[in-house]
């Protein structure tokens, strides 16, 4: 399904509405169409999916997602500068297109469409992680994300054990998920450039996810146990009563965060979820 005929070029559109990007939005569009179409093609197969886009802008990406065989693709847009233009295009695709004027930290995303169910986003730099790790506590309900951020950031979500970038992050969506960086960009791709390179990276769920008490009690392990990373984990676990967590799990207390496993880390929570359960 491409774009209907008829379409302004984005530069025109950005220039008719005056739409700055803004910093205090962490806002950087992408303009080119061919980066968009391959953001889009990265996604996999959409045939049939429902596609959620958060912080379309002027629609850049939302265009290469309507041009798929995706069966719907929902923006959400906090920018109404933004959302008018959205609105815009609505016209053209009015079947599959909807607009949600939304902060997307405050709005649940699984209740904007039905499954199957996949992210496609160039993320706002300022709330990317904390959307990321709402998204990973409802695993089950999405088919895979398709998501932009600063290099650095893709990079902790994919760094293994022992690394300079390994840390919570990466542990929270490796635990839930399989991760991979897909895509680079250059500061050039980008109106305005942002200062640091970005990157693309694919999170498809595992097919079975953690329960919500158990994902709460990764975060509180993970959060101890990173939020000192010079300490040995017999010091940093220490207010989650670590010495019998430590001991219960076999793992030596003179190690360090960056040097467990994921599935360390997956005892660790485990047993703190059970200690905590037997107060």
């Amino acid at each position: 399904m491409t774009a209907l005929s008829g379409l302004e070029s984005l530069k025109d559109v950005i220039s008719r509405h005056g739409l700055d990007a803004r910093k205090a939005l962490g806002q950087h569009f992408l303009l080119d169409p061919d980066i968009t179409n391959r953001i889009a093609a990265l996604a996999g197969s959409l045939d049939g999916r429902h596609v959620v886009e958060v912080g379309p802008g002027p629609g850049g990406l939302t265009r290469a997602l309507l041009g798929t065989k995706a069966a719907s693709v929902t923006a959400v847009e906090v920018d109404p500068r933004a959302a008018e233009i959205i609105r815009e295009l609505i016209a053209f695709y009015p079947d599959r297109l909807k607009l949600v004027e939304a902060d997307a930290l405050k709005q649940d995303l699984t209740t904007l469409c039905p499954a199957p169910r996949h992210i496609v986003a160039n993320l706002p730099y300022n709330v990317a992680t904390p959307l990321l790790v709402g998204w990973l506590r409802q695993g089950n309900a999405w088919e895979r994300l398709t998501l932009m951020f600063q290099l650095e950031v893709v990079e902790r979500i994919c760094a293994q054990p022992g690394s300079s970038h390994y840390g919570r992050l990466g542990v929270l969506a490796q635990w839930c998920a399989q991760c991979a960086i897909v895509m680079k960009l250059p500061p050039g791709a980008f109106s305005p450039p942002p200062a640091v390179w970005s990157a693309v990276v694919s999170i498809t769920p595992h097919a079975q996810q953690p329960e919500p008490a158990l994902f709460k009690a990764m975060e509180r392990v993970t959060a101890a146990a990173f939020g000192q990373r010079r300490k040995m984990l017999r010091g940093s676990l220490k207010g989650l009563h670590g010495e019998r967590l430590l001991a219960e799990t076999g793992i030596d207390g003179t190690r360090r965060a960056e040097t467990l496993t994921i599935a360390e880390f997956d005892s660790l929570a485990r047993t703190h979820l059970a200690l905590s359960a037997k107060g």
